[in-house]
């Protein structure tokens, strides 16, 4: 269960409920903008997924019928205890155009959450094709590749982080940051094979901080 005092909120200035900004926890995009009562609140605590109260559809859950969740990662009120910022691993996109964010492109993913989105795809690929009983001649992306292969995956991990620490060893700054870039690439490829991404690794961060 999260840690998060609901009791130190201020439900009374609007009307029973408080505003909830929602944020990717990983690209930093601000996702949507919902209400939430106390009961919506001690929900999502003890589930740890987003639910919200609005006056047309009451309490509900995010992705609970889109599928398209909003796991947890940390919860934190504002200064006036009428406001909270809920920083989120979303499972898909949070507006109901289908728009990744409810506020436009400005909120587009950086660079790493984009990367593992990809890697994340490529798996559902293989999934599929895997559930379809295909033959899996069409393995034509590197990603796809190093997903279908243990022994390839593992190999080129560590031959990136053999050349990260070559590049740090000689002091070359250019060859440093090229080589931690592909090290940050095979590591979100590993850890997809097994099921798990960068969010996961943000929530161990984020534990980590608040300690």
């Amino acid at each position: 269960m999260l840690s998060f005092d609901v009791d130190a909120l201020d439900f009374t200035k609007a009307g029973g409920l408080v505003t909830v900004v929602v944020q990717d926890a990983v690209s930093g995009a601000v996702l949507m903008v919902a209400h939430a009562d106390r009961e919506a609140m001690e929900r999502t605590i003890a589930s740890g997924e987003m639910h919200f109260q609005s006056r047309s559809r009451g309490l509900w859950r995010k992705g609970a019928t889109s599928g398209n969740i909003q796991r947890v990662i940390s919860l934190s009120a504002d200064c006036d205890a009428d406001a909270v910022l809920a920083r989120v691993a979303p499972a898909g996109p949070a507006c109901h155009t289908g728009a990744t964010s409810c506020f436009g492109e400005q909120s587009m993913p950086h660079a790493l959450a984009a990367v593992d989105a990809v890697i994340a795809a490529r798996a559902a690929e293989l999934e599929h094709e895997a559930r379809s009983s295909s033959d899996g001649q069409h393995l034509t992306s590197h990603t796809r590749r190093l997903l279908a292969d243990r022994n390839l995956r593992l190999k080129k991990l560590g031959e990136e982080a053999a050349e990260l620490v070559l590049a740090c060893a000689d002091e070359d700054r250019p060859r440093a940051v090229e080589e931690a870039a592909d090290l940050f690439y095979h590591t979100l490829v590993a850890l997809r094979a097994l099921g798990a991404g960068l969010p996961d690794v943000v929530s161990v961060l984020e534990a980590r901080r608040r300690r």
